[in-house]
Formats: structure tokens, sequence, C-alpha cells
């Protein structure tokens, strides 16, 4: 089965790098402007998409964030799951070293792991720039909010 990795060292420390991970306001700042929470489910809402992705929030500790797709949209997702791995850099404690892998991809569905790789990429520079700066610049931006409708 395909994974994506991806590795990022980010110059601002662990907490801060887990908090753009873990709260709302990280969230939003990098990703998707539209996020929600139903219990231990985050809902990602973006433009022009029919259904929120629900990825169910499995582990969360100062090492390692995991995510598992606990929806059906977007279909070639189903069964996947989202880790981040966060570690001080080994010459420079105040700064993160993360593990980025997304896996589990089904049997047929490797056909869009290259375009959701790319995309990943894009978001993790973001991810990195807002943890290093605080520049919010989510990558989605969308007037649709979950709790809206």
């Amino acid at each position: 089965m395909p994974e994506i990795a991806m590795q990022f060292d980010i110059a601002a420390p662990r907490p801060v790098v887990l908090a753009a991970l873990t709260t709302h306001d990280g969230l939003t700042s990098w990703w998707t402007d539209a996020v929600d929470r139903e219990g231990d489910v985050l809902l990602f809402d973006f433009p022009d998409v029919p259904e929120p992705f629900r990825l169910r929030l499995e582990r969360s500790d100062p090492d390692r964030v995991v995510w598992a797709n606990a929806g059906s949209f977007p279909p070639h997702w189903a069964g996947t799951w989202i880790s981040w791995e966060l570690a001080d850099q080994p010459d420079a404690p105040e700064r993160t070293r993360l593990l980025f892998r997304h896996g589990g991809w089904q049997p047929g569905s490797e056909e869009g792991v290259p375009m959701v790789a790319g995309t990943w990429a894009e978001l993790l520079v973001r991810l990195k720039d807002y943890a290093q700066s605080g520049k919010v610049q989510p990558l989605f931006v969308t007037t649709r909010h979950h709790d809206e409708e």
C-alpha cells in the first residue's frame, strides 16, 4: 500500500506546532477556515465540497497526533489515517522536527495519492509558516461552515 511521508524542520518549539495541529485556531490558520468538532471527530469543510471530511482524533500527546478517517468522504480516503510525529531537532531543541504520514490507502485508491501528496506538501509549508511566524493563511477559505447549515 502506498504511503505519503514528508519531514519538515520547523523553527518553532514543539508546543507551538502541537497547538497548530490540535486546536481550532491552529487548524483554521493553515488548512481550512471551516473546522468544527463533534466529540473526538474533527470536521473539515472545503469550498465546493458537498460534505466535510471527518477525522477522528485517535491520539494527541506532545510526541504524536493521529487522526483516522471517520466518514465515507472523500471515498478514496476510506480507511486512511494521518500521523504527525513531533520531535526536537537534534541540534536545536527549541525547534521541531515534524514527520507527517498519510497511509492506509485501500487497493484501487492509489491513483489519487500523487494529487493528495501535492496538496499535503502545500499544506505543510503553510503549517510551517504559521508555526514560525503566526501568520494566518489557510489554504482553503470558505464561507460555508458546517454548523451553519
